[in-house]
């Protein structure tokens, strides 16, 4: 089969080594030249040249004749040129993660929802290998499915997180066990409407039988509208109330009822995340393993160790009596809200980034009370302020640099005040990542630290 793989991403590069592994003819497709691209993929696209593979880079305006299927990384929109050329030839169209799913031996666990992905992931992850030492976790986390697909065998298990991005080409991928977490807007600038981004969601339960477990929270608005018209064998977990065959929180405490017996698993007061969003993370993680059938007492030996994951309301560092918080993976206004929630002091808090066309209110009407002073950085800047006015929020302020923000948040707050990172938005227009904006925060808070005084 002739394939063309789109993006020289970590999943475009893992795709097109596993297609070529496959004895497959294929070429990868970049719409950036080679000499633009950074060292490390520089010398993956040479390894993959060296494996037959056709380097097809910078080309915008000429394709390659006779694509048989075309495998698209899921950073890449769909609706580009050389995408639209090829649908319109009824060449097969999937995602990289559908296409490594056809490769795989074992079992799949995805997990999507619009915030806590990566912190359910990385807990599912960490007690399904404590269960199974063959556990893999892979997708939106950051760890491509083509990368790891071939040393997975039938004894493995697969913890998946699944973006939206993922789900929208998937034709045959079932997930043995698929948790959604919660629904908030989020990608309107790639989707173009809600009702477009909630399908790519619930495509995660699609495919398999009635055999398939979809576990819902019982208290997301837009999931509770699902229960009862999955098809599938479907689960639920609660913050607020008691739920049969479930898990819930109450009292202060994680309860497993999948067995009817209303099973304390731990206190949240034993737990090393803050916040309701983390114990509906919990609460998630914990049915999702019960249904598979690990042991209660290995979730709580798993959930007792867990610190959470790094740029989600990840603690950094004290600086004269003023905490730092990197909640850089905050990219909406949905995973904004928790960080807000979470925090016990008065916030100085640093926002703003990529427009997603997304609104701003649901986070600004938290900030009387909350929000000692709103730091705001990137290209929603005027739509914040605007949003802010609206709301009768006056005390913020604009800065044109990333660092020049965190460093007036610190000089301004006053001791037992906390400097919180939590944007509410993507960090594409000023950085490569979140990852990255997270990491220049917590660069720029141990600086600070490292020059303070004693007093203030």
């Amino acid at each position: 089969m002739k394939i063309l793989v789109i993006g020289c991403a970590k999943s475009g590069i893992g795709a097109a080594k596993l297609a070529a592994n496959a004895g497959q003819n294929v070429a990868i497709y970049d719409d950036k030249r080679f000499e633009d691209f950074a060292d490390e993929t520089k010398q993956a696209l040479i390894d993959l040249e060296n494996k037959g593979v056709k380097l097809f880079l910078g080309k915008r305006d000429s394709y390659i004749d006779d694509i048989e299927k075309i495998i698209v990384s899921p950073g890449v929109p769909l609706d580009i040129p050389i995408i639209e050329h090829y649908r319109k030839e009824n060449v097969n169209i999937v995602g990289e993660f559908e296409f490594a799913a056809t490769f795989c031996k074992a079992p799949i666990l995805g997990i999507t929802g619009t915030n806590g992905k990566t912190t359910t992931t990385t807990l599912v992850g960490e007690i399904f290998k404590a269960y199974n030492p063959k556990t893999f976790v892979v997708g939106n986390i950051g760890c491509a499915f083509s990368e790891e697909v071939q040393d997975i065998t039938a004894d493995s298990v697969v913890i998946a997180e699944l973006s939206s991005f993922q789900l929208e080409t998937i034709e045959t991928l079932s997930c043995q066990i698929c948790s959604i977490l919660n629904i908030t807007p989020d990608h309107l600038n790639r989707h173009g409407t809600m009702e477009n981004y909630m399908a790519a969601k619930y495509r995660i339960f699609e495919n398999g039988g009635k055999n398939v477990k979809v576990i819902l929270n019982k208290e997301d608005a837009e999931l509770a509208k699902l229960i009862g018209k999955t098809g599938k064998t479907e689960l639920l977990f609660s913050s607020k109330e008691s739920v049969e065959k479930g898990v819930y929180l109450e009292n202060g405490a994680l309860v497993d009822n999948t067995l009817g017996d209303n099973f304390v698993i731990c206190n949240i007061d034993e737990l090393h995340i803050l916040g309701v969003h983390n114990y509906e993370n919990a609460l998630a993680a914990i049915l999702m393993a019960r249904a598979y059938g690990v042991p209660r007492e290995i979730i709580r030996s798993v959930l007792l160790d867990f610190r959470g994951v790094a740029h989600r309301i990840e603690y950094v560092t004290t600086v004269s009596d003023v905490k730092f918080y990197n909640d850089s993976k905050a990219t909406n206004v949905g995973a904004a809200v928790p960080g807000l929630l979470a925090m016990q002091s008065k916030i100085r808090l640093i926002g703003g980034g990529l427009d997603k066309h997304i609104e701003f209110d649901e986070w600004v009407e938290l900030f009387e009370g909350r929000v000692a002073k709103l730091y705001i950085i990137g290209e929603t800047t005027n739509q914040i302020i605007e949003t802010c006015k609206k709301h009768g929020f006056h005390n913020y302020e604009a800065f044109e640099t990333f660092e020049e923000a965190i460093k007036a948040a610190y000089n301004e707050a006053k001791r037992g005040e906390c400097v919180l990172l939590s944007p509410a938005c993507a960090s594409w227009d000023m950085f490569p990542s979140y990852e990255v904006r997270g990491e220049i925060f917590k660069q720029v808070a141990l600086s600070l630290r490292e020059g303070a005084k004693d007093e203030r």
